[in-house]
């Protein structure tokens, strides 16, 4: 074999050892790109597309209430889209339920005047309703807060100081968001999956901010006015000639003197009751 036949030979082996090392390459790549991204340790991957081995646990067991989204900052990442509360340009004003169902709600609270005046007729009736609270109520009174979750009430986001919202700056409404949902977390054991703005006042930001902090927003059917102290028979005929399948009833536990809401609430609530009408809180609304 002369001196040109060998480079030849040589040159060939090298195209050859070229090829299949790209080959190996290209194979390897597109197991990894078909693996998706490599997850974290202890955790899924953090894609939406992404899913375990079959048959294989998935690792990272979530919580009773992961479905819930955490706020951009301060909280925690927000969780992938399919589990984001859809934003929307409303609140619900009426609950889906089976047969003559209704919901109390009782706004402001808690105050250790009134507050446990309402637990306690709630209780005598088995009947649970949802309380929407004001973190700087809970601040002094998180023992009522517990109490409610023991006896199977929800508790609902109702801002930190009760401000008109549609006044204040983006910031301003998420922070008083923010700060409440983080209280009732930690006092009543879960986030809030329910908002209600005060004044029934709503805008664009605040179903924003809501839908990001995983809450539903809840209006009302019917008015008390009780704030008004109109007097507690007063309160009761409202409450009374309202009473409709997937009524929302608003009433009030804090935010003045509430002697005439605990009248009312126990002439009332057994009244429904006997008119048929089932007492419970609302389901959520899942995307």
């Amino acid at each position: 074999m002369n001196k040109d036949q060998m480079l030849s030979r040589r040159k060939a082996l090298l195209v050859g050892s070229a090829a299949v090392l790209g080959a190996a390459g290209a194979a390897g790549t597109a197991r990894l790109l078909g693996a998706g991204p490599t997850p974290p340790p202890g955790g899924p991957s953090a894609s939406p597309s992404a899913s375990p081995a079959a048959g294989s646990p998935q690792a990272g067991a979530l919580r009773r209430s992961a479905y819930r989204l955490q706020p951009i900052a301060g909280y925690g990442p927000l969780r992938s889209a399919p589990g984001r509360t859809l934003v929307r340009h409303e609140p619900f004003l009426r609950v889906a339920g089976r047969g003559p169902t209704m919901v109390l709600t009782f706004d402001d609270g808690p105050d250790p005047r009134y507050t446990p005046h309402v637990l306690r007729t709630l209780k005598a009736h088995d009947v649970r309703a949802m309380f929407f609270v004001c973190g700087s109520m809970v601040v002094e009174h998180k023992d009522m807060l517990r109490k409610m979750a023991d006896e199977g009430h929800i508790v609902g986001n109702h801002t930190w100081s009760h401000p008109l919202l549609t006044r204040l700056r983006r910031s301003a409404i998420r922070s008083e968001m923010e700060r409440t949902s983080e209280i009732i977390e930690k006092t009543y054991g879960e986030r809030p999956g329910w908002f209600r703005a005060p004044y029934g006042a709503w805008n664009r930001a605040v179903f924003e901010f809501g839908a990001e902090l995983g809450m539903e927003p809840l209006g009302w059917t019917v008015d008390t006015l009780d704030w008004q102290e109109p007097g507690a028979r007063t309160i009761e005929r409202r409450v009374m000639k309202g009473a409709a399948p997937g009524v929302v009833v608003l009433a009030h536990d804090a935010g003045g003197d509430r002697s005439q809401s605990i009248r009312a609430l126990r002439d009332y609530l057994p009244r429904l009751l006997d008119s048929g009408y089932h007492l419970t809180v609302p389901r959520r609304q899942f995307t």
